[in-house]
């Protein structure tokens, strides 16, 4: 019976009648153009001028060649079924299929196939591959049979080439919280470095290398595990289920996924000359794959300030009025489009009175005293979060008839904590009402930023969702953001603070790049690893930023430092309290109105970093070329003056553009690259003009 449904198969495949499915999160069109039943031999396409992808139908596995070597070898599919694990290798039986795709991608092919015998589920390695693109191509795994059940799916997992040189594999962290970092780990023998959701090996000296990744993130966590070893070829493998509590925060298994049909995350696979060329393809995939569910922000870039900073739980009505009056009075140049946010984070309840059921008309003023300013009000929330766990589960949760106790997402025998909340199911009618009701209220008030924290939250894997169609931890996020920007609606610029880094690419405008940042050298050299290891996700993003700039009482270099680093990311919060005088009130007035770094500013892309060797470090050097001018960034985070010889090829300027460079910081020309001071706990922006 078995063999005559795989001759049916194919029959229907050479006339023409396959149906070939396409995910629903990009519209698409396809046509089939090639069928070839052949069992023998290989099957060879191009992803790119130089590359190419070759599988060999007898073994079912692949290669991946660059100018004819191979960079990919002995790549294969693997997926666990009903706690069964067997890979492409497997199967007897491989029947291929060539069709044209139109999709967010353009023009391109999809390359399937289909994989049956040895009494297994039949499987289907799908690839596709666009001529518009460079280095890179899509492979996608799916499983098909009865009542399926799997929470392990492997796209791509093989043997990789050696790449000689300064080896890096870097490990991308899950979200930005509990003040993690990227790590550039050596790639030496014996290593294994597993990432979450992309990786990438590369040598730091001539910067070649491999990324892989996920750009689909609505229903799978995806690991990356990269391998050196010393008596074997080096391995990857790419693989949807990955779950780890000192990354992505699990304490549990990743959820399960059911049906006729299962599928994986789809994976992102490129070989490129420059790795940082590869990770802003990588993002910009992302954005593709899954749009953004949120409108587009298409107003200026945003400026503006937080309480977090440093009034934290002090914040109320008296200090917030004076910080608005700061920006209208002393500081009216610190705009852009005209305005600036001023952001109230926690604690604005304070300004409530009667509890969170009671009088919001100060809440409101305060908005509306912003807005005759000229300024824009904005708050905060934490939408998937129960702070007061503690006080038992039956208090009510507000806006519902539910107790909190009801809303808790359910791990094991237990519950899910951590940052001292407790999460809530995003699937939860007391979570969807909790929503209703708050940005019901901050919407009635005016507000026209949000930033929304911990949302990490919303994505614990849980034992069981109140929805039963909701199986996995992405999927549960999914439909909590979801339901969050359908009720805030077009009002709002949405920052998304603590959050999944590439998750959270389909609804906000802006994310922070790393966890908490406030003033020291310390918190600049913290935050720059982010972007050293993240800055590519400027463009997942509107915009990517460095936490609110702390000035306080530290040293002028430090100051510099520190707002440089907001720079660097690509907006600028402030986060000093300027409701009172002192020394931060008189070097922002200095700092913040410099034209040339505001005209930066407007730009909001990130910089790219210059080196990628640092581990959990920081490069001092990051680079941005902006219309005719060039911008180079140093950051000494040492204790002891420097000197910087700026090699030119190195930072990605032309040699006969580095000359007369502008010190933007502290106004002095540089006639000589070769030695560029920066003073110790201090850094300088300089300019180079590529008209002249």
């Amino acid at each position: 019976m078995r063999k005559i449904s795989n001759w049916l198969m194919i029959a229907v495949q050479l006339s023409g009648l396959l149906c070939v499915w396409q995910p629903a999160i990009v519209s698409a069109s396809t046509k089939i153009i090639k069928a070839q039943p052949t069992q023998q031999g290989d099957i060879s396409f191009s992803y790119s001028p130089a590359g190419t992808v070759r599988y060999n139908q007898k073994s079912g596995t692949f290669s991946v060649t660059e100018n004819g070597k191979a960079i990919l070898s002995n790549c294969y599919s693997k997926a666990g079924i009903d706690g069964k694990f067997f890979t492409s290798k497997d199967y007897k039986q491989i029947v291929y299929s060539q069709a044209q795709v139109a999709d967010g991608f353009g023009k391109g092919l999809k390359h399937t196939f289909t994989l049956t015998g040895n009494n297994l589920p039949n499987m289907l390695q799908v690839f596709y591959t666009y001529p518009s693109h460079k280095g890179y191509f899509f492979v996608e795994l799916y499983v098909e049979g009865k009542n399926l059940k799997t929470n392990y799916m492997e796209p791509i997992a093989g043997n990789m080439a050696a790449i000689i040189g300064d080896t890096r594999s870097l490990f991308v962290p899950f979200d930005n919280d509990t003040f993690i970092s990227y790590n550039s780990k050596a790639f030496k023998a014996p290593v294994s470095n597993t990432s979450a959701e992309v990786g990438t090996v590369f040598d730091n000296n001539s910067r070649k290398g491999l990324v892989f990744g996920s750009v689909e993130h609505e229903t799978w966590k995806t690991g990356v595990r990269t391998i050196a070893k010393k008596d074997s070829a080096n391995t990857f493998e790419v693989w949807g289920g990955y779950t780890e509590e000192a990354v992505n925060r699990d304490k549990i298994a990743h959820g399960f996924i059911s049906g006729n049909r299962v599928k994986s995350p789809k994976v992102f696979v490129g070989w490129f000359t420059d790795w940082r060329n590869g990770m802003e393809e990588f993002g910009k995939a992302n954005r593709v794959a899954e749009p953004p569910y949120i409108f587009n922000w298409t107003k200026p870039t945003p400026v503006g300030w937080n309480s977090w900073g440093v009034m934290q739980e002090k914040l109320n009505y008296d200090k917030a009025i004076k910080v608005a009056n700061f920006f209208a009075d002393s500081i009216p140049a610190f705009r852009n489009g005209n305005t600036a946010f001023i952001d109230l984070d926690s604690f604005w309840d304070n300004m409530i009175s009667g509890g969170w059921e009671g009088d919001f008309s100060k809440l409101k003023s305060f908005a509306d005293y912003c807005k005759s300013k000229g300024l824009q009000p904005g708050v905060y929330w934490a939408p998937f979060t129960d702070w007061g766990w503690q006080g038992g589960p039956n208090r009510k949760v507000l806006g519902s008839n539910y107790t909190y106790g009801e809303t808790w997402t359910k791990v094991g025998d237990g519950y899910h904590d951590i940052d001292g909340a407790r999460a809530t199911d995003p699937t939860h009618p007391g979570t969807l009402q909790h929503i209703d009701y708050v940005i019901g209220k901050l919407k009635a008030c005016g507000f026209k930023m949000i930033k929304i924290d911990f949302l990490g939250h919303g994505a614990a894997e849980s034992t069981h969702f109140y929805d039963p169609k909701i199986t996995t931890g992405m999927q549960a996020y999914k439909k909590g953001m979801e339901h969050l920007i359908d009720q805030l609606g077009n009002q709002m610029l949405v920052y998304a603070a603590i959050s999944p880094s590439l998750a959270t690419g389909r609804y906000a405008h802006m994310r922070r790049i790393a966890c908490d940042a406030f003033k020291t050298i310390k918190d600049t050299r913290y935050t720059l690893n982010s972007v050293n290891y993240g800055w590519w996700q400027t463009y997942l993003y509107n915009y990517v930023d460095a936490d609110h700039v702390v000035l306080s009482t530290e040293s002028e270099g430090a100051n510099r430092a520190r707002m440089l680093s907001a720079v660097v990311t690509g907006t600028f919060i402030t986060g000093d309290d300027f409701s009172a005088h002192g020394q931060w009130s008189d070097r922002a007035k200095a700092m913040y109105q410099n034209p040339e770094i505001l005209k930066v500013v407007q730009n909001g892309k990130a910089f790219r970093p210059v080196e990628g060797n640092t581990e959990t470090g920081t490069t001092e050097q990051f680079a941005l070329k902006i219309g005719n001018s060039f911008y180079l960034a140093l950051f000494n985070y040492g204790d002891a003056d420097k000197t910087y010889t700026i090699d030119a090829k190195r930072i990605g300027l032309e040699a006969d553009k580095a000359k007369n460079g502008k010190a933007l910081l502290q106004s002095v020309s540089i006639s000589d690259v070769k030695g560029v001071l920066v003073k110790a706990g201090d850094a300088e922006l300089i300019k180079f003009d590529l008209s002249k």
